[in-house]
């Protein structure tokens, strides 16, 4: 779940989409304005994508990673 500056949801949307792990994307309102799923087979892979691609994006203001095993 992510938080963006205001009038960015957009872009950092279309950004999210070219991460490797990242299955999902939508738009929400409330707390959060971005949910993303991310589809990694690791931990490395999941930190690797939080960490290293999306919270560098410039225009994410916090991340809320929660962690779900099996389908």
């Amino acid at each position: 779940m992510i938080n963006v500056k205001v009038g960015t949801d957009k872009d950092v949307v279309s950004e999210l989409k070219t991460f490797k792990y990242v299955d999902k994307v939508y738009e929400v309102y409330g707390v959060y304005d971005i949910v993303a799923e991310v589809a990694a087979s690791s931990m490395e892979e999941l930190k690797e994508t939080v960490n290293s691609d999306m919270r560098k994006l410039k225009n994410v203001l916090a991340t809320n990673t929660i962690i779900v095993t099996g389908t």
